[in-house]
């Protein structure tokens, strides 16, 4: 006999269906799985017995074949231990085949028939959700799987509670996603009002998180360049429900896994400069998504940018043009999503107290100039803003802070997103070239400057593009319809890295 159970896959940002066909025919007893199954699924051959008669079914006595169609799609993970069960008790005739059709089942079976929570099973719920299919998984992954509102979902917690309903003895209850609200990512990072002084670095912050602008911090040790890029997820505007989803859904196909607790948080991803770049970008035989996409909807910081390698410097170039990432294997290729912001901090020189006011640098001119290139060009002409921190005075600790705290910031950048989403989908940052003449337009006293600007400190196209954009997430933080002079000559020297003198 044969029986046809419904499962998904897990193939990058993807979950494509997969139909496990248990086949029961005559011959010498054994159970042979076919459709490029990995280790992990070859080995639930011998958790599928134990299971069974554990659950005091019979295993039958014949030839069993698995496949899991389609044969060309590589298989990984326990998540095809339940589906594989159950077809072996249909076409065995030890339950009825009638309540399979247009559900899918996820799970890992213990030796005794309890069910194990499966990695990754965020995608496989959208996509049986969009084909309106019933969903049955394991109880730990409830919590999970009731993030997709268009999910219905049936949780169990034994293969017994599985064959009862399949039975039609004792039915699961299916259930649509209860609604979840998204979290206040506010309340999860440090206020802005604990730095002191630096009101032109909390003003590119400010730029930074109403544009969606990369960043790059430079001065010496202490000047405060980790606090304020800690600082910037509490004055970003709150995730919506789609991008709370594709944030969640990266983070559950990652090594680690996605917490419930997360839900609607911005992620804030801060790698050490030992970080390879297989960590940064992903990869391996399985390809996972690696730092940059899994700060997607989030921030990427990188702290002492020189002391990261070449190679994963390098990396970061294509994400931040694209806002993807591309991993190809030799077997298979992958996608995941990377539209990060980037915020990076470094020292102006090896010993970090060049240009400070106390003159305690003794790096050479060409000491300077080979730790700073250590950065490559084209890398920091895709960074839009470059602000020089220096150390604040010590009179500013024992004064009161004056300054704005996050929730007044945050609800100007809160405003400034909505002029951006009024004229479109995309935020300033993510324009296109072909948008820049229609929302980036320039007076001609502007245009002057513009021009001036380039000529004179020798910037590139890309470089003209991103200082538009910048002024116009200015022009939107002054409610501005059009970009004026001083927006543009604000954006011209938030772009201007001061070099500064060895």
């Amino acid at each position: 006999m044969l029986a046809t159970i419904l499962s998904r896959a897990q193939s990058g940002m993807e979950a494509p269906l997969v139909c496990v066909e248990v086949h029961l025919g005559a011959g010498l007893p054994m159970l042979s799985i076919v459709g490029l199954p990995e280790a992990v699924v070859k080995e639930s051959k011998d958790r599928v017995r134990s299971a069974l008669a554990n659950a005091n079914f019979e295993f039958p006595a014949g030839r069993i074949t698995v496949n899991l169609a389609p044969a060309d799609l590589p298989k990984e993970g326990g998540r095809f231990d339940l589906p594989i069960a159950l077809g072996v008790l249909v076409a065995s005739e030890q339950i009825p085949a009638g309540a399979l059709a247009d559900c899918e089942f996820y799970g890992e079976l213990s030796l005794s028939g309890e069910l194990r929570p499966v990695r990754g099973v965020l995608p496989a719920i959208c996509q049986a959700a969009r084909q309106s299919h019933r969903i049955v998984l394991p109880r730990a992954n409830l919590e999970e799987a009731s993030l997709v509102r268009e999910a219905c979902v049936a949780p169990a917690e034994h293969l017994l509670e599985v064959c009862a309903h399949v039975a039609g003895k004792v039915p699961l209850i299916f259930a649509a996603a209860a609604e979840r609200d998204l979290a206040d990512s506010r309340l999860a990072y440090p206020d802005l009002l604990d730095v002191r002084g630096q009101a032109h670095a909390k003003r590119a912050l400010e730029i930074a998180a109403a544009g969606g602008h990369s960043l790059l911090l430079s001065g010496p040790p202490g000047a405060g360049k980790s606090m304020l890029a800690h600082r910037l997820p509490g004055i970003l505007p709150p995730m919506t429900e789609r991008e709370a989803l594709e944030t969640a859904t990266v983070a559950s196909i990652s090594s680690a896994g996605f917490r419930v607790r997360d839900w609607g948080r911005r992620p804030f991803r801060a790698p050490h400069h030992t970080a390879s770049t297989l960590a940064l970008v992903g990869g391996g035989a399985h390809p996972r998504p690696g730092e940059i996409s899994l700060a997607h909807n989030g921030v990427l910081f990188l702290d002492e940018l020189p002391e990261f390698t070449h190679r994963v410097l390098e990396a970061l170039r294509e994400p931040l043009e694209t806002g993807t990432i591309t991993i190809s294997r030799a077997l298979r290729q992958a996608e995941f999503p990377a539209q990060f912001q980037l915020i990076a901090a470094m020292n102006p020189c090896r010993c970090g107290y060049l240009g400070d006011r106390d003159g305690r640098c003794r790096c050479s001119v060409s000491q300077v100039q080979q730790y700073r290139a250590r950065i490559s060009g084209p890398l920091l002409d895709r960074i839009d803003l470059h602000v020089e921190v220096s150390r604040p005075h010590a009179t500013q600790f024992r004064a009161a802070a004056v300054a704005d705290d996050s929730a007044v910031v945050a609800a100007r950048v809160v405003l400034a997103r909505a002029a951006q989403r009024a004229r479109g989908e995309a935020i300033n940052s993510r324009l296109q070239v072909h948008e820049l003449a229609t929302h980036c337009g320039l007076r001609r006293d502007a245009e002057n400057l513009l021009e001036r600007a380039m000529s004179r400190l020798n910037l590139s196209a890309r470089a003209r593009h991103r200082i538009l954009k910048v002024a116009r997430t200015i022009a939107d933080l002054d409610a501005s319809d059009s970009i004026r002079e001083h927006h543009l000559a604000e954006a011209i020297q938030l772009r201007r890295a001061e070099p500064l003198e060895a």
